[in-house]
């Protein structure tokens, strides 16, 4: 399991999770549907179980991500402020898109 995450993405996601409502919790990455080949993504605040698996990025931070779903091997975490602010998560093995 691997997660990247841009610049901007990462410096949101550690605000967050420096608030008091993300003490103990970690984002969660999960799947919110799949259609066939591919899957659309959301992050919540969470705590792991024993059916899943934390996994550090490349930006230091660590999420929260289900054990064997395939549609969460390689995820990508990105937040663009131009045009306008808009999340993306997309697992780019899959020609997997979400807006968020």
């Amino acid at each position: 399991m691997k997660v990247k995450v841009n610049k901007n993405a990462a410096k949101a996601l550690k605000k967050v999770l420096e608030g008091e409502e993300a003490q103990g919790k970690l984002f969660r990455i999960y799947v919110t549907n799949i259609h066939g080949d591919h899957a659309h993504y959301d992050l919540m605040l969470d705590t792991p179980t024993e059916k899943d698996e934390v996994v550090k990025s490349d930006k230091d931070i660590d999420f929260i991500v289900e054990k064997g779903e395939e549609f969460l091997e390689n995820i990508w975490i990105q937040l663009f402020h131009f045009p306008k602010e808009e999340w993306m998560i997309t697992n780019p093995t899959k020609g997997v898109h979400h807006h968020h």
